[in-house]
């Protein structure tokens, strides 16, 4: 068995102090079923610990601090986050279940977070404004406060760099409860973050459930800012409790992501994008591209292509970096199971063969949908597994109705050659985001990314992200 690292993980950071709870929660390996770690369970006592060690730091060193001297801190955890991108990766991979190449870009996207906001921590200005004669206006942008950031279990160190990086470059402290299914990394790199000189306080880690400490820290009356990521039925707890304290609350929810494939477009550039981010982390990615929209004069070419490429997928534990890993849970394979089980077999156009796998581990053979309408259960609602569903269409415009056609508007690819269709298509589609011949940028940290409508709302990564995490001070001064 590899060694899952060197640090105790049964504890929190909170404040200065690497502390214990009474009781510890099972950390289960995805690949195997195996107990590998056990993590502390914390709960609203240590989330009110948490805050006041964040306040503290608010009050002394980290306040103080100057933006410049803020980014090369966040530079410096950085480039210690890179030089353990083999441990992250090996941890990340246990416990989540991701093949270790997965893993090991997630490690390096949360250098790459790190090193970014370290560079964008003196550069977030505010401006003057023109203004009546014998006044100067100009306009302040401050940080919230304390901050509190809930993570999913999905991509642990990628969000906890967009959303602590940018909480941090923009002034905050920060209190961070990440999920319980994935706390390992979240843990690693708050011993990082400390080594590299992170001053106490300005990050505190509670792990915990989150019906207990998530729960705590959304409604917690001295937290000035929320980010979460996660399921839509969470986020709506989350904001209404961080309602109750008035506090802007930035969510990262669901999606139901469409790439719509036009008869004009170069296929071969396209398949890569159609089937791998379909796939990708067992689907377990809320821009996943879970409905590919095919013009019908191309739809049997592509219906063909994608199925041998489903067919030659490779499914095993995480440490073997096949194609795709487990689930990341029992709970979640039996809801994937639930989606495919309530098909029609001849609806399920190809699947890989799973193969000798661990008995314990959560495994499911990815599957490619075709004969589905836009409106069956399968096309419309989030499934969070390995299941993407192919559907025709004639026109642009009916492209469009049915890309649009979900609650959710997190994500959405084009894949045509004509010009005035791309931009037309970028206006049209409900979608946070809108890639034209290619999807995901390669992750672009540098790319604001966010919802419309169910997928949530406000902005995480890039240099936006900065502004959700800071609150806007005009002040007027009369001096004629």
């Amino acid at each position: 068995m590899h060694a899952i690292t060197t640090f105790d993980s049964a504890e929190m950071l909170i404040g200065e102090a690497w502390v214990t709870a009474d009781e510890t929660l099972a950390v289960q390996d995805p690949s195997t079923g195996e107990e590998i770690a056990r993590i502390a369970r914390g709960g609203a006592a240590d989330i009110d610990a948490a805050v006041s060690a964040a306040e503290a730091a608010l009050a002394g060193e980290w306040g103080r601090m100057s933006a410049a001297e803020r980014g090369r801190i966040l530079a410096r955890i950085g480039q210690a986050v890179a030089a353990e991108v083999e441990m992250l990766a090996l941890l990340e991979a246990r416990d989540v279940g991701k093949p270790l190449k997965q893993a090991r870009a997630d490690a390096l996207a949360l250098a790459r977070y790190m090193e970014f906001y370290g560079g964008a921590a003196d550069k977030l200005t505010g401006q003057t404004i023109p203004f009546q004669a014998g006044y100067t206006v100009y306009t302040l942008r401050e940080p919230h406060g304390v901050t509190g950031h809930i993570i999913p279990w999905n991509y642990p160190m990628q969000i906890l760099g967009r959303s602590v990086g940018a909480a941090l470059a923009a002034g905050n402290a920060c209190v961070l409860k990440p999920a319980e299914e994935a706390c390992l990394t979240a843990l690693a790199f708050a011993r990082i973050a400390r080594d590299a000189g992170l001053p106490v306080g300005a990050l505190n880690v509670v792990t915990g459930l989150g019906a207990e400490a998530g729960a705590a820290l959304a409604g917690h009356p001295r937290v000035h800012h929320i980010s979460f990521t996660g399921s839509v039925p969470t986020g709506a707890l989350i904001q209404a409790a961080a309602g109750k304290n008035i506090v802007p609350v930035t969510l990262e929810l669901g999606g139901k992501s469409p790439q719509l494939v036009f008869a004009d477009c170069d296929l071969e550039a396209a398949l890569p994008f159609l089937v791998g981010p379909g796939v990708q982390n067992a689907g377990q990615t809320c821009s996943a591209a879970s409905r590919i929209l095919v013009q019908r004069e191309i739809f049997d070419e592509v219906a063909t292509r994608m199925a041998e490429a489903y067919r030659a997928l490779r499914i095993g534990p995480a440490v073997e970096d096949l194609d795709v890993g487990p689930l990341v849970s029992a709970r979640q394979k039996a809801i994937v199971a639930g989606f495919l089980d309530a098909l029609p077999a001849e609806q399920i156009l190809a699947r890989p063969e799973l193969g000798e796998l661990p008995p314990g581990g959560h495994y499911v053979a990815p599957a490619l949908v075709a004969g589905a309408a836009p409106g069956d259960r399968i096309a419309r609602d989030e499934i969070f597994g390995p299941v993407q569903v192919l559907l025709p269409f004639e026109t642009e415009a009916e492209a469009v109705e049915i890309a649009n056609g979900t609650d959710y508007g997190l994500v959405a690819g084009v894949w045509t050659a004509n010009g005035a269709r791309q931009f037309r298509l970028a206006r049209d589609l409900r979608a946070g985001q809108v890639f034209v011949n290619n999807y995901g940028a390669g992750g672009g940290v540098e790319l604001p990314f966010g919802g419309i409508g169910k997928s949530g709302h406000g902005r995480e990564k890039g240099f936006e992200a900065l502004y959700g995490f800071t609150t806007l001070k005009t002040v007027a001064v009369r001096h004629d």
